[in-house]
């Protein structure tokens, strides 16, 4: 029987691929303080506060996905409640704002025990931890790969705050500003750390799949 198990487990480790490979992977460091430390060349200009626009960020159109893997596969899942902002300076895109606010309770799955599992302490833990937050600290030009952007910003998830970096495409017009990003994180960086069974152990790395569009009238 141990035999047919270790056998069963190297086939699972060989045939299926790891979903976060084909993206980057987000930069995480422990450094709370960024906020302040954000360079002050990407401050909104406080001579023309009145050209900051407040563009709102909501469910109706915008998503918040992720995938999750293990051994034998992966789950495609996501957040159905947040609301956030963006403090959009239409004369230096880069100097602009962003943050959101989920509810972690509204997360969800393309399967229910697996949803239910995800919000149990092993994972989210959403009775404790209702929400989590990203605000941005730094927009710069230019990232890896086709990005036109690259952001930093504050995420807090699972009660931790980390600095991440990701890139991001980008694109603004006269009716919405709209973003879109794939890129993976470790759960484990947020006390997520739960191994799942020894035959079918989970991957630390998730990959967060970002899809941001914020009208502008």
């Amino acid at each position: 029987m141990r035999s047919f198990i270790s056998f069963s487990l190297v086939l699972a480790l060989v045939g299926c691929e790891d979903p976060a490979d084909s993206v980057p992977a987000a930069e995480v460091t422990e450094s709370p303080s960024a906020m302040a430390e954000a360079p002050t060349a990407e401050e909104p200009a406080a001579e023309a506060p009145a050209a900051i626009e407040t563009l709102a960020l909501s469910p109706a159109q915008t998503t918040i996905g992720f995938v999750g893997s293990k051994v034998t596969g992966s789950h495609d899942g996501g957040f159905r409640e947040f609301a956030g902002t963006i403090a959009f300076d239409p004369s230096a895109p880069e100097r602009s704002r962003i943050e959101v606010t989920i509810q972690t309770a509204s997360l969800f799955s393309d399967n229910e025990d697996l949803t239910a599992h995800l919000k149990s302490p092993d994972f989210f833990g959403v009775e404790e931890f209702p929400t989590a937050r990203f605000e941005s600290t730094s927009i710069r030009a230019g990232g890896e790969g086709n990005a036109t952007h690259t952001i930093t910003g504050q995420l807090t998830l699972h009660g931790q705050t980390q600095t991440i970096t990701f890139p991001a495409t980008v694109n603004v017009t006269d009716s919405a500003v709209t973003a879109t990003s794939e890129f993976s994180i470790e759960r484990q960086q947020f006390g997520m750390v739960y191994p799942g069974r020894a035959d079918d152990l989970i991957r630390d790395r998730v990959v967060i799949k970002l899809s941001l569009t914020a009208p502008r009238s």
